[in-house]
């Protein structure tokens, strides 16, 4: 019997560092080539939270529901792409009044969540110590990705993505997204696929942190510029 649940224990220590070692593979490539153009956006953190700020004229460009959502918002140059808790994310409110819905947002599986397209007209990064922003120029082909990954998190009715909320003030909409915020599936988990999508290896089960996600957009540089170094 002492047998038995050694080798159960030693299957569950051998599952939880198989997860927590896993690694989404991505394109060592993904950074722009000086011959083929790029996208310049940001990976903005902001100590538990990441957003990802995209200039504006090249999220419109590739048409569709995502450039129609972004048309709609406030005036801007640069478009912050967030995405969260259909409710807890979208409030203002003082922290210490939102506790317990911070814990139904984690607890509760299956809860409705929003992608953010918030506008700013400077450069966002600015805002951000050099600590707490990572600035990538990426080749068309990985924007693409990026920006595909985004418009696929919208739920579309007849084609047209539907608005869930605005943020008085600053111009901010929150739309309906099809995917389902816990904490399983965190806002650094949502923002580390998107980087995926855009050819950037992520460890999934720790990309639920913020810092997560900026050490993985610092490996994966490492890695691009190690695999550019070697081509002939």
């Amino acid at each position: 019997m002492r047998t038995v649940g050694a080798f159960l224990l030693a299957g569950v220590l051998g599952l939880i560092v198989a997860l927590w070692t896993w690694t989404r593979p991505g394109d060592p490539v993904f950074l722009h080539q000086p011959d083929t153009g790029g996208v310049t956006i940001h990976v903005l953190n902001n100590g538990f939270h990441t957003d990802i700020a995209v200039p504006r004229a090249a999220l419109e460009a590739g048409g569709g529901p995502l450039a129609e959502a972004s048309r709609s918002v406030g005036p801007g140059d640069w478009i912050l792409i967030g995405w969260g808790d259909a409710k807890f994310f979208v409030d203002q409110s003082p922290m210490e009044g939102r506790i317990p819905d911070g814990l139904r947002a984690f607890f509760r599986p299956g809860n409705a969540s929003v992608v953010m397209l918030d506008p700013e007209t400077g450069d966002p990064a600015r805002r951000f110590e050099p600590g707490m922003r990572r600035t990538l120029t990426l080749s068309p082909e990985a924007f693409a990705g990026l920006r595909g990954r985004v418009q696929g998190s919208l739920i579309l009715i007849e084609g047209r993505p539907q608005l869930s909320t605005s943020r008085p003030g600053d111009g901010a909409h929150f739309f309906a997204s099809r995917e389902h915020f816990w904490i399983g599936y965190l806002c650094n988990s949502w923002t580390a696929r998107v980087l995926n999508a855009a050819g950037l290896p992520i460890r999934p089960a720790r990309s639920v942190t913020a810092g997560e996600v900026i050490a993985a957009v610092d490996r994966s540089v490492r890695t691009a510029l190690s695999f550019s170094g070697d081509r002939p």
